[in-house]
């Protein structure tokens, strides 16, 4: 699904009344799906008492037209309107004309009917600014938005895009209105996905406006179900073990001896068919003992536990017998390690591992110190660096990363010519052609040592069934969260442990094929 930036979405308006659907219509389909959406999530409206929050542009127009559609399914609805003209304004002459109640905020000047209408409601319906919101909220304005959150009770929906956050980059103002729930209107715009202003958000509608055309040229976009259960890999009946895959797996030091095992498993769990842990020599017998679905390949050691320029010579020797290559879970940062990992990278052909390869972790921190080697990854990689990673490998601040994420996942992959998975909340996937896809989850559950080994495995299980790099990232990160928020939902967020992912990567998986079949996160249709 794409995302849009405000000016794009102006764009796509404008084209579509050139080819046919004029704003007016527009809005008439916007305030229908944004009612439409409102009833769905009430189960019914009837009796239910809203009170629409009317700015000055469009978006206050859209909420007029919602009310409209909110009275007809037996919502008690009243308007209360800043800053908008109120002449000949033909959707307010509608709401007039069916007898629901508009109180002016102009007639209000210590808001004491607003606060009348607040304590009473069960939805505040936000369609104060949208899009439009450009100066800092001061004034009646700010009064207002402070009204509607202390609104006890109230759900508060809103209407494109909470009041207060700025589309392009997700920062917020001071007063910016969190919502229960935001219905998009047509396309996401970008700062509903961007932190901080994902997390006023709250769960994200999309609704069918009807825009003709083709949409914006935009190379953003949000990872929905139906796009992944469409990329992943197929599983015949007639299938063998080959048919979906072999994986090797580099990983462990004597310290961390679970990495190995979480990153194997998680590349079985998603459906490789046969996975092999490479490990050092001494540390074998410790994952033996509980990775018993995993073939084994014992490597010769620098010092105890510690992978060395022989382990890459055995390495590489080895590659010819698997389709992809996962390096770095929990190898730690010996010198001896260091020089392992840039002997992979330099003399590892191009076309092997044939499917491609996965760096994550610890290969990342080995080549943060030796950064000129990051444009010179061979093969068709991907590159799962969380924040603290990324810096260390651009040579930055964990601060600025997060800042930028979109800038840098875009910049690192372009720079690297690779695929980049920038770990965290709303992960982001990355391709060297400058698309990006951003998976529209935060899940704390996943911030606990270890989960990353499992996407790892994840994402390496998919490219040993055949999806190229930035597919199989893609269904790997989605998957993974997904499976997150199966747990959480069952669990609560805390005590999530990562061996917890492993054996509900397959419910995922399930469960994101059922989704498929249906309308995914399209919610709303065009009325």
């Amino acid at each position: 699904m794409k995302v849009v930036t405000a000016a794009q979405m102006r764009w796509v308006e404008e084209q579509s009344t050139a080819l046919g659907m004029p704003g007016p219509a527009l809005m008439q389909n916007a305030g229908r799906a944004v009612a439409d959406a409102m009833q769905r999530a009430a189960g019914s409206l009837a009796g239910k008492r809203v009170l629409v929050l009317v700015g000055p542009g469009n978006n206050g127009g859209d909420g007029l037209v919602a009310a409209r559609h909110l009275a007809d399914m037996r919502a008690s609805v009243t308007c209360y309107l800043w800053g908008r003209q109120q002449d000949l304004d033909p959707n307010l002459l509608l709401v007039q004309q069916r007898g629901l109640l508009v109180l002016h905020a102009d007639r209000d000047p210590q808001l004491e009917r607003l606060r009348a209408q607040a304590e009473t409601c069960d939805f505040v319906l936000d369609a104060l600014l949208g899009t439009g919101k450009a100066r800092p909220i001061e004034g009646q304005l700010k009064a207002i938005l402070d009204v509607a959150r202390a609104a006890r009770g109230a759900q508060i929906v809103a209407l494109d895009l909470p009041t207060g956050l700025d589309p392009d980059t997700g920062r917020t103002d001071p007063a910016c209105l969190a919502a229960h729930t935001t219905v998009a209107l047509g396309y996401p715009k970008l700062g509903l996905l961007l932190f901080p202003g994902a997390g006023y958000v709250g769960r994200l509608v999309v609704a069918d406006i009807g825009l003709a055309g083709e949409g914006p040229d935009t190379r953003v976009q949000m990872v929905t179900q139906p796009e992944i259960a469409a990329l992943l890999p197929a599983r015949p009946p007639d299938a063998n073990k080959g048919t979906f895959g072999k994986v090797l797996v580099v990983a462990g030091s004597m310290n961390l001896t679970g990495a190995p095992f979480l990153t194997a498993m998680g590349a079985a769990r998603v459906g490789a068919g046969l996975v092999t842990l490479a490990t050092a020599k001494s540390i074998h017998p410790i994952v033996a003992a509980s990775a018993h679905e995993t073939t084994f390949l014992p490597l010769p050691e620098a010092e105890p536990g510690v992978l060395g320029e022989a382990a890459a010579e055995k390495m590489l020797g080895a590659l010819d017998a698997y389709d992809t290559l996962v390096v770095g879970p929990g190898l730690g940062q010996h010198p001896a390690t260091i020089d392992f990992v840039l002997r992979l990278v330099e003399e590892m052909p191009e076309d092997a591992p044939s499917h491609g390869w996965v760096l994550d972790a610890d290969a990342l921190n080995c080549l943060s110190q030796h950064r000129e080697r990051l444009e010179r990854i061979p093969g068709k990689a991907v590159l799962t660096p969380h924040p603290g990673e990324m810096g260390r490998l651009l040579d930055t601040s964990v601060s600025d990363v997060v800042s930028r994420r979109l800038e840098v996942a875009q910049g690192a992959a372009a720079a690297w010519r690779q695929v980049v998975v920038l770990k965290g909340a709303h992960t982001l996937v990355a391709a060297p052609d400058g698309q990006v896809s951003i998976n529209p989850v935060a899940n704390p559950g996943l911030a606990t040592a270890g989960t990353g080994d499992v996407l790892a495995g994840a994402i390496a299980g998919l490219l040993a069934q055949g999806l190229d790099p930035y597919s199989a990232a893609r269904c790997g990160v989605h998957l993974h969260s997904l499976a997150a928020d199966i747990l959480t939902q069952e669990r609560g967020d805390a005590g999530l442990i990562a061996g917890d992912l492993l054996g509900t990567l397959p419910r995922a998986i399930r469960q994101t094929t059922a989704a498929g079949k249906g309308p995914g996160l399209m919610l709303v249709p065009t009325p």
